[in-house]
């Protein structure tokens, strides 16, 4: 199995250089399975979001996409996938990652007054604060 970087997928969700995403296409469907490490599903929302101007939805269902491909492995799966769900709802990317990847009855303390208030209204009970 191969890792692979956020520039590599970047390359295939934009089609921005047309010979590097052939090229990354070419290497993908070579692999057997590849894996993605959930801090590259957030890098990938971060440089879609602010490098390219995509909107919530268009990052969203590329984040899908990649999670939906087939020789695909995505690290925590179920993390992504639940940071992806409250990120469709309105919650900073970055911020469903962290909630997402507190399991049990740990809580979540921040300073962040919106994050409480996102969290608060999906239900989220887990966000105190400082």
């Amino acid at each position: 199995m191969t890792a692979l970087d956020t520039n590599v997928l970047i390359r295939v969700l934009t089609n921005d250089d047309a010979e590097q995403s052939r090229t990354a296409a070419a290497f993908i469907r070579r692999q057997e399975r590849v894996y993605i490490l959930k801090t590259v599903a957030l890098e990938i929302e971060w440089v879609l979001r602010s490098a390219y101007g995509f909107d919530r939805e268009t990052i969203a269902l590329g984040i899908r996409g990649l999670i939906g491909t087939t020789n695909f492995q995505f690290e925590d799966e179920r993390t992504v996938t639940q940071a992806l769900e409250w990120y469709e709802q309105g919650m900073d990317f970055a911020d469903a990652m962290h909630l997402a990847s507190v399991h049990g009855e740990t809580e979540f303390a921040t300073f962040d007054i919106s994050l409480r208030r996102t969290a608060h209204r999906l239900g989220i009970t887990r966000v105190i604060s400082v």
